[in-house]
């Protein structure tokens, strides 16, 4: 009897390194930018903007050498309140926002409809600037999107929903944000869902292998999906339970009780 309980206690150790033994990672699993020194440093550089789709918020400001004249192509200011409660309260000017329709237009004062949808910043612009020239003498035009936005799923330490105030942001950025993967995380097949005119897309990147940094997804656009895999380490100890690592433990001190008792 004391022999088989001493042979079943073994067993059950052996198993569970076993466990640990075939849960280990490599590191062609676990790193980044692999091989990135094979890369060309000559490579040519790409250049990347962003295409204005439907439901953006656009903060768009024209302004002249005679402020008077660019006064009818701005929309109003409207305030808000910092304290409704303080009868001293002052309220903050705030710049109202041209949404662009399903259709990929908006209302732009004078001008009339415009169409936005699929235009780059720079192509929005000229397009601006070349009709609004018509009416202002060298006008300045200042565009931006104002609800850039990028969502992280998955095997981050902080998934969620990401504001960015630039219209540039890179995959790795936005990973950055959500405090990177976690160690359970699938580093080699990553999704990137991307809606354009309507039609979504999904998209693979593999950071193991530098050459992702030349993806046509190395850039995120608005209203990305990033969403990231478990491995096959996170499945299994789903399936086992969460309290594998507590078990082995206890198993290893029963082990050695087992083996002091019966010596």
């Amino acid at each position: 009897m004391k022999f088989q309980f001493i042979f079943l206690i073994k067993n059950i150790s052996f198993l569970s390194l076993l466990f640990l033994f075939f849960s280990c990672g490599s590191k062609k699993d676990i790193l980044y930018y692999q091989n990135i020194d094979a890369l060309s440093s000559k490579e040519k550089n790409t250049t990347y903007e962003v295409k204005i789709q439907p439901d953006d918020l656009l903060m768009i400001i024209v302004s002249a050498d005679d402020p008077e004249v660019a006064i009818p192509f701005n929309l109003k200011t409207y305030s808000i309140s910092n304290n409704i409660k303080s009868d001293l309260a002052r309220g903050q000017e705030t710049v109202q926002t041209y949404l662009v329709d399903s259709s990929g237009n908006i209302e732009f004062p004078v001008l009339g409809t415009l169409k936005m949808g699929g235009l780059s910043r720079t192509e929005a612009l000229q397009l601006l600037q070349t009709k609004i020239s018509s009416y202002i003498k060298n006008p300045i035009i200042n565009l931006r999107i104002t609800n850039f936005k990028v969502s992280l799923q998955g095997e981050v330490n902080m998934p969620g929903t990401y504001s960015i105030a630039s219209e540039r942001i890179t995959i790795i950025e936005a990973l950055s944000m959500a405090k990177d993967l976690t160690i359970y995380g699938k580093r080699n097949n990553i999704l990137v869902i991307r809606e354009t005119n309507g039609v979504k897309s999904y998209n693979r990147v593999d950071l193991t292998k530098s050459d992702f940094i030349n993806s046509p997804f190395y850039y995120l656009a608005q209203n990305d999906v990033v969403y990231v895999e478990p491995n096959k380490t996170r499945v299994n100890s789903s399936a086992v339970g969460p309290n594998t690592s507590v078990i082995i433990s206890a198993i290893s001190i029963l082990v050695s009780l087992s083996v002091l008792i019966f010596k």
